[in-house]
Formats: structure tokens, sequence, C-alpha cells
């Protein structure tokens, strides 16, 4: 699925497209710094009936939120240098009770999801906006 967004508000057209399609417990979700990963959090979480104030996992790695049908683990690997320190953050324990995991800069881990059903986002910055693409 693509998506072209020009004003922060079609995030919402947005993630009511993608909320149908969510499959499988985690969302890799790449794009620069400041491409949006966050926002499409935020709005995907409010989506999903929760109350919690979402913010970027930047400096926790990880964020929890809850919603009707179940605990959302947001992480942001962005600081993660390699494999073992997402094992020691306890990666797998999070995957395993997990109703959604959200993964921003997921390329660190991305090898060791072979074999495991996952989405991808990818938010590129152009000049009139945004371009998603949903996988």
């Amino acid at each position: 699925m693509e998506f072209k967004l020009n004003k922060i508000e079609d995030w919402e057209q947005v993630v009511q497209e993608i909320l149908p399609e969510l499959k499988h417990n985690i969302l890799l979700l790449k794009g620069n710094l400041g491409a949006g990963k966050t926002t499409f959090s935020k709005y995907l979480l409010k989506a999903l009936g929760s109350n919690d104030e979402v913010s970027s996992p930047t400096y926790a790695i990880v964020n929890e939120y809850h919603t009707p049908k179940g605990d959302i683990f947001h992480f942001d690997l962005y600081r993660i240098k390699n494999i073992g320190e997402v094992y020691d953050i306890g990666m797998d324990e999070y995957l395993d009770r997990a109703y959604l995991c959200i993964i921003e800069w997921p390329e660190v881990y991305e090898e060791e999801l072979a074999g495991q059903p996952y989405h991808e986002m990818r938010i590129e910055t152009t000049p009139e906006g945004r371009k998603i693409c949903f996988s």
C-alpha cells in the first residue's frame, strides 16, 4: 500500500486504511529523523483505543501502552549498537506478550526476524510532504 501525505491530519486516514491490514504483532517503522514515525504511532494508538500519552521512546528505548486489544510496546533502536543489546532489553519477552510491537530504527534487529511474519512501513520525506509504503 502507498500513501502520500500533505498535512499532519492525513495520518488519520493512513491509519484507518492500515488497521485492517495489521495481521502480525510486529511493525517495523523506517524513515529519517523527523519523518513521522512517532506521529504515526500516536495516531495508530489512538485508533486502537489507547488513552495513554504517546511519546518517542528515544531515551527510554521502549514505551508501553495499553489498548482494549492488549499491550503495545514501542521501541526506538536508534542508539542500540548491536544485536546483544537488543536481547539485553528483553526483546523476546516483549514480543511474546505484545498485541503489537512497533519498532523504530529496526535495522540492527531485522536479520533476527528472518522467518517471522511482520509488517514494514517506510516513511520518506518529499518536497510535497510524506510518501508512505506499507507492506
